[in-house]
């Protein structure tokens, strides 16, 4: 029943998508370009907020893990909702941006609440 109703989520987010980019060339070069530019982003952001936070010491040390624990829960759950059997690629690259977004996400908030 569980896997069902998971199969169900997954037809009914992922499949107009798949339909959508295998249309033409252009709106796949498109979930490719914006996938990219997302994962450039999320780099940028969490490279200045780790920057930011300064050298590893016993204050940063336990908030650069704790953003690694983020990122490896995010990296969980996406392997949990994405599909592993169509558009493989580019649900990994796009697992990886929202695993290093998490991560710089929670060094901004720990950066607003322990510096600011």
């Amino acid at each position: 029943m569980i896997t069902k109703s998971i199969s169900d989520i997954h037809n009914a987010i992922f499949s107009p998508l798949k339909s959508w980019a295998e249309q033409s060339t252009g709106n796949w070069n498109i979930l490719i370009g914006v996938g990219f530019l997302l994962l450039i982003g999320s780099v940028i952001f969490a490279y200045v907020f780790y920057k930011t936070i300064g050298q590893d010491d016993e204050r940063t040390n336990k908030i650069f893990l704790k953003s690694c624990y983020c990122m490896l829960w995010a990296i969980i759950l996406c392997d949990m909702i994405f599909p592993k059997d169509y558009m493989w690629t580019i649900f990994f690259m796009f697992k990886y941006t929202l695993a290093i977004l998490a991560g710089g996400i929670y060094m901004a908030v720990q950066y607003k609440k322990d510096f600011s």
